[in-house]
């Protein structure tokens, strides 16, 4: 029996927690394949990952490879993908039960022609230590239990579909040929961002399906880390902005829903730049947006003269601050990471 979902787990030095993400993975039995990825690992992944496999051979691959990070893992895991649909796990992550098996059923009853290009569900925000954790929806954007079209909704600013969010057709991702660059963080913005245009059967799901544990210092959406890793941060940053440029033809509203991802991502590099505030960061933010006005001038009109463009290209020190502090409201209100 063909599977129904394939789930990818990149797992780097993952042992404390990839047990729990797989075990939450399980529950869906033979409709699906886990495919753990385990990316050159020095703890004791390898041998977690090769006891699952063994315990649960029908369900459970391993791929072994040498450290190319997230991206690379993704990569691999998609060679190997063989569902009807896909999607990615962090082995840090893990999935509702009754949210999984209402997602299972849909995707038996949409098989075939039936098929959607892309699921949508809510994901929650596991922050450590807060009680009441953030649900990230879309009831008040999309259509619930009907299919749609991007010529149909409008997504609003503030509203972005990360890859917690998302479950593509499987070869779809195959057609985009996606390959995400190895040795780099972040990459899940490029994952999600560059099958779009060849989305077009949607369906939303009013489930909360995927677990985003927030918590460890180590990781990479910790503000600290971004800093430290900003070139790999606006690598991703202008590879969005290279491939949305040689796109024509986009519907209107997918159109502006790809500006806007990018001015978020953008409005992200440039406030990491300016909340460090060295010289060397400052000329960074600047040579960012250079390149944005050398590589489409349409584009960086559109962000430069938008909310976050003002803000960002505020004067002196006082313009920095007042620019962290428009960014800090900004995440209150639209809960961005």
């Amino acid at each position: 029996m063909k599977k129904l979902l394939s789930i990818i787990v990149p797992c780097y030095n993952s042992e404390d927690y990839m047990t729990r993400c797989v075990e939450s993975l399980l529950v869906g039995g033979e409709a699906v394949e886990i495919i753990i990825v385990n990316d050159g690992s020095s703890d004791g992944t390898s041998h977690i990952a090769d006891q699952l496999q063994v315990k649960y051979p029908t369900i459970i691959k391993v791929v072994h490879q040498e450290n190319g990070g997230h991206g690379q893992a993704i990569n691999a895991g998609l060679i190997e993908a063989s569902g009807l649909y896909l999607k990615v796990v962090d082995s840090d992550d893990w999935v509702d039960p009754e949210a999984y098996a209402t997602i299972l059923a849909f995707l038996e009853a949409h098989q075939d022609e039936e098929m959607m290009d892309m699921v949508i569900s809510n994901y929650v925000y596991e922050k450590q230590g807060v009680k009441h954790k953030k649900v990230m929806e879309y009831r008040s954007i999309l259509p619930i239990n009907k299919e749609f079209s991007w010529n149909t909704v409008q997504f609003p600013i503030g509203k972005y579909l990360l890859m917690h969010s998302v479950i593509y057709r499987t070869s779809l991702l195959k057609e985009a040929n996606i390959k995400l660059p190895k040795h780099t963080f972040y990459v899940d913005n490029l994952y999600v961002f560059k099958p779009l245009p060849l989305v077009n059967r949607m369906y939303y799901l009013d489930v909360d399906f995927y677990r985003y544990y927030i918590g460890r210092d180590d990781q990479s959406v910790n503000e600290t880390v971004m800093i430290s890793r900003i070139d790999q941060q606006l690598f991703v940053n202008q590879e969005m902005i290279r491939y949305f440029s040689t796109l024509e033809n986009l519907d209107s509203n997918l159109e502006l829903y790809m500006v806007r991802y990018i001015e978020i991502i953008t409005a992200v590099s440039s406030i990491l730049l300016l909340k460090e505030g060295s010289s060397e960061n400052l000329v960074k933010k600047d040579q960012l947006w250079r390149f944005i006005e050398t590589t489409n001038s349409d584009l960086y009109n559109t962000l430069r003269h938008g909310i976050f463009g003002h803000a960002l290209h505020l004067p002196g020190k006082l313009g920095r601050k007042t620019a962290v502090r428009i960014y800090r409201t900004a995440q209150k209100i639209y809960g961005f990471n």
